[in-house]
């Protein structure tokens, strides 16, 4: 009976031993996987900020180019969508064109996997012709919600939410009673 105690008690050691001994201080392929999703959301976060505020901020509309865009960047929009880098530029022209003094400020920015949600703020001046808009001098202040998708760590598609009454009534567009 001792024996076997002692024979199992080492034989308990020695399997323990070996199981130490094999046991590898390595991230498993799951956590390496979620390890690059999480710093290739980082990354596209971070030249996704970046390329707005140089954009809006700073008139830097050549920015929208096949470095930062996908080829065939898609603004969901009505009556119909913005394909392409060059329709994606002459859409956002307008906002350059049409106001000045612009701040917009992305207030909030985050997301999952190839997915992004942008919250910002513009502001800006009235003072140019917007989508045909003549100019009114009125100062706009709106809030929106952008929904992103990436490929490949460009931009590939968009779609803008925010309050088109209240816009149109700071534009004096519509009355605001």
């Amino acid at each position: 009976m001792k024996l076997t105690k002692t024979f199992l008690s080492g034989m308990f050691a020695l399997l323990l031993s070996f199981s130490i001994i094999s046991c590898k201080n390595e991230p498993s392929t799951k956590h390496l996987a979620l390890e690059k999703a999480e710093k290739q959301l980082t990354d596209n976060l971070k030249m996704y900020e970046s390329t707005w505020d140089e954009i809006m901020n700073h008139g830097k509309i050549d920015l929208i180019n096949e470095t930062n865009f996908d080829e065939n960047i898609t603004l969901i929009t009505l009556p119909e969508n913005v394909v392409g880098i060059q329709g994606f530029k002459d859409y956002y022209q307008n906002y350059l064109t049409g106001f000045s003094d612009i701040t917009f400020t992305i207030i909030d920015a985050f997301g999952q996997g190839d997915k992004i949600v942008k919250h910002w703020n513009f502001k800006g001046t009235h003072s140019g012709e917007f989508f045909g808009i003549p100019a009114s001098g009125k100062n706009v202040n709106i809030d929106g919600v952008t929904l992103v998708k990436m490929k490949d760590g460009k931009i590939a598609q968009e779609q803008d939410f925010l309050d088109n009454l209240s816009f149109y009534q700071q534009l004096g567009l519509l009355p605001t009673d």
